[in-house]
């Protein structure tokens, strides 16, 4: 625990002060899965006490509870009548190859249109099945890559470290910031009960490491719009992420909706963005014609595979990412199983997400201090580095959930009631609150409120 919390401190430039972790057990895992969730939510509270040190005086104490911080990363809402839709597209997952394993993730439709133009039409997984057994993995990673779609072999961590990408991400910092020029000071607006009152957080991401910084930023006073295309839908993780924000929707290749974004860019304080290292320049709102917008904005943005190297661009995710930095490999020796064992929850996501949220406080204590913004970047891949570096997880079980780790308000979703864990994270006299329920994604208009 104590490496992984001074790494990501040093990251952020915290000072290195012990957080008590409360409550005992882990999630059972390889890797240090619990101690990833507290150092992770705990560095995002230590950001927010600095903050208000540095505008009141006032030094807030930060602890955070094991359990909670577990749970957390798993999910957080828990439905009164009504269950989320599944996570998983039904032929998503890992199948064995002629030589190994991979894994086929083809949540998107488009991500699944791509997988079977190069496997055929399959109705089912066994479908699937038989079709990739007739493939190398490493022939089929490429093909599915090629075409558009997300896959990933099972990689050894000694082949990842081999492999020109897991180099690249071995050498990159696990938090990259830059600063802008500019003395634009701004008026803090925040209190002790709401640090982030007045921000304007423009919210580009998308499952599930940025919806997950978003929500914390909301759940300080941020006000948050998230913004998606036309058609896209994620229905297994809505009501999970999209607590304290507005929603709406935007087409970027139409002329009327790109003048609208452009308005809303100009305005915002923080813009987070979780879409491969080139889609933004390709829409034409790359770096060059962002900052010009808005000198003061505040830019933190992630992907999968990291900054550098051959698949600087590769489209990714959670799951991917633990298939080929040889996280699943590593869990499958340690459970002794004969398939891809992962993380018990998507842990590179979750952390990687409040290690985004804490990135953003920290520029915006630098704005209020300096005037002067920056950008952050991060990754799925950079995270996954930290914790298999942490070494192996621990035995000692979690005490289950119970009502008492549930807050006693009734969350009025467009689904129906629902509950929330209580926040894995106590900063003191600054309560973590939302003020807006889950929605739906594009129920909002394209403004500012």
């Amino acid at each position: 625990m104590t490496d992984l919390l001074t790494s990501m401190q040093a990251a952020l430039d915290l000072p290195h002060t012990p957080l008590p972790f409360l409550s005992s057990g882990a999630l059972p895992s390889a890797f240090a899965v619990t101690d990833l969730a507290c150092a992770s939510i705990g560095v995002a509270g230590q950001a927010v006490s600095e903050l208000l040190h540095q505008q009141t005086g006032h030094l807030p104490s930060v602890a955070v509870d094991r359990r909670l911080a577990s749970f957390w990363f798993a999910s957080s809402i828990r439905p009164t009548g009504w269950s989320v839709p599944p996570l998983w597209d039904p032929v998503a997952g890992d199948y064995a190859t002629r030589d190994g394993w991979i894994r086929l993730h083809t949540n998107a439709p488009h991500h699944r249109a791509a997988a079977e133009s190069v496997l055929g039409a399959c109705v089912d997984r066994a479908a699937m099945a038989s079709k990739v057994a007739q493939w190398t993995k490493r022939d089929l990673e490429q093909a599915v890559v090629d075409a558009g779609g997300c896959a990933a072999e099972m990689r050894s961590w000694q082949a990842w470290q081999r492999h020109p990408q897991g180099q690249a991400v071995n050498a990159e910092p696990l938090v990259l910031f830059t600063r802008h020029q500019g003395e634009n000071r701004t008026e803090w607006k925040g209190s002790s009960d709401h640090p982030l009152a007045g921000i304007k957080v423009l919210d580009l991401t998308r499952v599930l490491a940025g919806p997950i910084a978003s929500r914390f930023l909301a759940g300080l006073g941020a006000d948050v719009l998230r913004i998606d295309p036309p058609t896209w839908n994620e229905p297994g993780v809505v009501p999970e992420v999209t607590l304290g924000k507005h929603c709406a929707r935007l087409d970027l290749h139409k002329t009327a909706d790109r003048a609208v974004f452009e308005n809303l860019l100009r305005d915002a304080d923080v813009l987070l963005h979780g879409y491969r290292a080139d889609a933004l320049e390709r829409l034409g709102f790359g770096v060059s014609e962002r900052q010009p917008l808005n000198p003061r904005l505040i830019d933190v943005c992630l992907n999968a595979y990291g900054w550098s190297g051959p698949w600087l661009n590769r489209r990714g995710f959670d799951s991917l990412v633990q298939m080929s930095s040889g996280i699943a490999e590593a869990g499958m020796h340690w459970q002794g199983a004969d398939k891809p064992t992962p993380l018990p929850v998507q842990a590179l996501d979750h952390a990687t997400g409040y290690l985004m949220a804490a990135s953003v406080i920290r520029l915006l204590a630098q704005r209020l201090h300096s005037g002067q913004a920056g950008s952050a970047q991060l990754s799925l891949a950079r995270t996954a580095a930290l914790l298999i570096g942490q070494g192996a997880g621990s035995v000692e079980a979690l005490r289950g959930e119970d009502e008492l780790d549930q807050g006693p308000q009734i969350e009025r979703t467009p689904w129906g009631p629902a509950r929330r864990l209580r926040p894995p994270v106590n900063i003191s006299g600054t309560p973590l609150h939302w003020a807006l329920p889950a929605s739906e994604l594009g129920s909002h208009r394209a403004q500012w409120w």
